[in-house]
């Protein structure tokens, strides 16, 4: 994050770059799970309905007090945003269920095309888009980089499984192999999510400094409210998942081929933790897009303001989480 504040006037070109790595994070993230391993399960509606309520509550609620638009898009979208799209590498490295975060990664971001077309255009009535013009335009921006990578492992297990069972030697009573990502592969993701949070912080400080001349009070109230939404809502989404806990082990399981951290760790405290990163870690750069493109511009400020503390709670998790090991 320092680097990319410091340098972003040179990484700014690197922009372009982002999806691609954002592609291949979630492919090599998703060659971990069985597809049909993916189900929904309580807490996922609970925090859905949670995650909705909170924005338009907060909207409202900000517009009746301060009578400032900005602030109050800026910290809707702080709670309206998606599940980001690294969250299950940070989920898995934390001991988390990456499975049971995937799916809810997929009905979040599906639930916001839908929700956002129908709410922003009672937020900004200026706006001249209509609900199916605005659902597949977010549609579009999301689904390459969610299902395109999900689909691609997807196709990679079914074919390696394919070619496992018919070269096999029908006479013997050997079990094919099914697919696994090889260790050294694992890893993977986790440096390519660091790479993605550089670029993104420089477009994130340009985004800053473009806003800079704004009423200084408000972005540091932005500044204030969207931490403490950051923190409310990695807090409450770990006590929803603490209370619901859901089982994190699949068909074919495999504690350590899967997810080695979430091993020895209890279904509650799996569940609190995906929950937590499931609510608390949100697709940022589709806020600052979106705030761009149907709201305010000045009201990407809070999705800005918001990547900053959500990934500072993330790195002080994985801090605290090696050195408990």
């Amino acid at each position: 994050m320092l680097i990319g504040a410091l340098c972003y006037r040179w990484l700014l070109p690197l922009a372009p770059v982002l999806p691609w790595l954002i592609f291949f994070m979630l492919f090599f993230t998703f060659c971990k799970v069985n597809p049909l391993d993916l189900r929904l399960h309580r807490w996922h509606w609970v925090v859905l309905a949670i995650q909705l309520f909170c924005a338009i509550t907060v909207y409202y609620a900000l517009i009746f007090f301060t009578g400032n638009p900005v602030l109050s898009q800026g910290l809707m979208l702080c709670f309206i945003m998606p599940t980001a799209t690294a969250a299950p590498i940070i989920a898995g490295k934390l001991g988390g269920s990456i499975q049971n975060l995937t799916t809810f990664t997929l009905l979040s971001n599906f639930a916001t095309s839908l929700v956002v077309p129908a709410f922003f255009p009672i937020v900004n009535p200026a706006s001249d888009m209509t609900f199916w013009s605005a659902f597949l335009l977010i549609l579009s921006r999301i689904a390459p980089l969610l299902l395109g990578p999900f689909f691609s492992a997807w196709a990679l297990r079914a074919g390696y499984d394919w070619y496992q069972k018919n070269r096999m030697n029908p006479n013997t009573q050997s079990t094919p192999k099914t697919f696994v990502l090889p260790t050294r592969l694992a890893v993977i993701p986790f440096y390519l999510w660091v790479g993605s949070i550089i670029v993104l912080t420089a477009v994130v400080t340009e985004t800053v400094i473009s806003t800079i001349n704004y009423q200084l009070s408000t972005m540091l109230i932005t500044l204030a409210l969207s931490f403490l939404a950051c923190l409310f809502q990695f807090g409450v989404g770990k006590l929803i998942g603490y209370q619901l806990p859901a089982p994190s082990k699949g068909r074919d399981y495999q504690d350590v081929l899967v997810n080695p951290a979430a091993a020895p760790t209890t279904m509650a405290g799996v569940s609190s933790i995906t929950a937590g990163q499931a609510f608390g870690q949100k697709n940022t750069s589709l806020g600052v897009w979106m705030a761009n493109t149907y709201l305010d511009p000045l009201a990407s400020l809070g999705a800005a303001a918001y990547i900053i503390w959500q990934n500072i709670f993330n790195s002080l998790q994985l801090f605290i989480a090696a050195h408990k090991k």
